[in-house]
């Protein structure tokens, strides 16, 4: 098996002449290892605890769902589930499992795994369970033989099937055999997987570099020619996006995500070089603490959405990015387009004049992930855009689980702190519920906004199954977020990755989270 040093942990890096130009992908005899780098680390698999954009990468190698989205505009295909139904009510899903499934330990993948897999995301209220926990409840999932499962929910929720691609299923067995006192096996699956996807670890430190390797005999099969099948994956953590460049540069990395629109310029004159453009999902928001410190004024954040420069954002992504003209993204559905705050500073001045915090002299802190350039770059229009109204911004760079962390509550959370928030499916309630009090703490509510409103408004809008009643409800949420201004609304960028020429299967998919990739279809391609 030939590695580089940063694979094992051994040494330095191998010079870049000892490599051959024409093959910079890791080996392990005649199969290639594709090396993916990004700046986020995965300190979490459980895929019931935890979930962004790093971590989902590394789970959807490691686990099925029953259903995934596949395409653009996405669209609901099958995976572990070949068919299912819907009661006339909109209470009951039935789901038939393909008979193949199964873990990669060579236990079946059963009804039973798939009821105790969403009993235990639903327990443990962590991560994902917001997407569901209003509509089902652990009791209320049924194995009615070894195939077929079915939900009964609480009231009817016609969005129920667009969140199941982020449920992944766990092996009750294995979850059980590592259960640490009353954890329920979160210990065990921090670091391991008990999944039925098509790699399996081989490599984990949850910090700077995860190494997995591909299951020959994955249950569904692999979309490439058998000789072609990588022999596994590499995610290799680097937070500067310069040296992700770089490494990319001398065939160190395969494909990179998270990289400067100046990088990405740059790389596009480079030989042998791929980068990406499609229009992206994930709208960046400036979230501003609604509860605690000056910016639980309303009129504040007014002030701070009238004041910022929007053109800049347009400048700072080299013209790859669209201003939002709402709170909701574009593949949301139901979304409406309204009259957004746009550099104004007459305007910020008045809405400044009208809050309750001193006029001017004070700071707020900008909050964003350490080495994300383009945040940081961000942080600076900021700081230039608040300067007439007396207000000064300091920028601080945290890793990405300390800037969570500090959101989870209002008296730790920063004035403003920088996010990237997709949808992850086509449900409006998707993007309502992210406004919702329910909501408040997690990396997409870190504004903790609460607004009994909206609260109300999201909860009706949910369970309503006329359509058109739905879409207005759902107008009216929208409305109703803009009037209460947590965030400084921003811009959708493109998706956009580089990679070598060789990397085959790539294909974009728009919900896919902030520089996440569908390892599985990638390979390097012979010659």
């Amino acid at each position: 098996m030939q590695r580089r040093d940063f694979l094992l942990g051994a040494g330095g890096l191998v010079a870049a002449s000892s490599l051959d130009p024409a093959f910079g992908f890791e080996r392990e005899g005649n199969r290639r290892i594709l090396v993916f780098s990004g700046n986020q680390p995965v300190p979490i698999l459980d895929p019931h605890q935890r979930y962004d954009w790093s971590t989902r990468m590394m789970q959807r190698c490691l686990y099925d769902a029953l259903v995934r989205y596949d395409g653009t505009p996405a669209r609901v295909i099958p995976w572990l589930a070949e068919s299912w139904e819907t009661s006339a009510d909109g209470l009951t899903w039935t789901f038939k499992l393909a008979a193949a499934a199964k873990f990669n330990n060579g236990d079946a993948l059963d009804a039973e795994a798939v009821r105790f897999s969403f009993a235990r995301g639903l327990r443990l209220n962590k991560g994902i369970s917001w997407m569901l926990s209003r509509h089902l409840k652990p009791e209320k999932i049924e194995a009615l033989d070894a195939r077929t499962v079915r939900f009964t929910l609480e009231r009817p929720y016609p969005d129920f099937i667009a969140f199941l691609p982020l449920w992944f299923i766990v092996n009750p067995k294995q979850v059980l055999a590592n259960v640490d006192g009353d954890d329920d096996g979160q210990k065990w699956l921090t670091a391991n997987a008990a999944g039925s996807g098509p790699f399996r670890i081989r490599r984990w430190d949850g910090q700077t570099v995860m190494s997995l390797e591909a299951v020959p005999e994955y249950w569904k099969g692999w979309p490439m020619a058998e000789a072609d099948r990588p022999a596994g994956v590499i995610f290799r953590v680097m937070r500067e996006s310069a040296p992700r460049k770089a490494a990319l540069q001398r065939g160190e990395v395969d494909i990179a995500a998270g990289l400067t629109p100046d990088d990405l310029e740059q790389l596009e004159r480079v030989p042998g070089m791929v980068v990406t453009n499609d229009p992206g999902a994930a709208p960046f928001f400036i979230m501003m603490n609604t509860q605690k410190g000056p910016t639980a004024d309303l009129n504040l954040r007014k002030a701070i959405a009238h004041a910022f420069d929007y053109d800049a954002l347009i400048t700072i992504h080299k013209g790859d990015a669209r201003l939002l003209d709402g709170p909701f993204p574009v593949v949301t559905a139901g979304r409406i387009a309204l009259d957004m705050p746009r550099r104004d500073l007459d305007k910020a001045r008045a809405f400044m004049a009208r809050s309750a915090t001193p006029q001017g002299g004070f700071e707020l802190e900008y909050l964003h992930v350490a080495g994300h350039e383009v945040q940081r770059q961000i942080g600076l229009v900021l700081l230039n855009a608040l300067q007439p109204l007396g207000i000064r911004v300091n920028l601080v760079g945290q890793p990405w689980p300390t800037l969570i962390g500090r959101g989870a509550n209002p008296d730790t959370a920063a004035a403003m702190t920088a996010v990237y928030v997709t949808p992850v499916t086509t449900s409006p309630d998707t993007v309502a519920s992210q406004y919702a009090s329910s909501a408040a703490g997690q990396f997409w509510g870190i504004h903790h906004l609460r607004d009994a409103r909206i609260d109300a408004m999201v909860a009706e809008a949910a369970v309503e199954l006329d359509a058109p009643k739905r879409r207005e409800m759902y107008a009216a949420i929208q409305r109703r977020v803009l009037e209460l201004q947590p965030a400084v609304f921003c811009m959708t960028a493109n998706q956009r990755w580089a990679m070598r020429n060789y990397v085959r299967g790539f294909a974009n998919q728009p919900l896919n989270l902030t520089g996440e990739v569908d390892l599985f279809p990638l390979y390097a391609a012979r010659g």
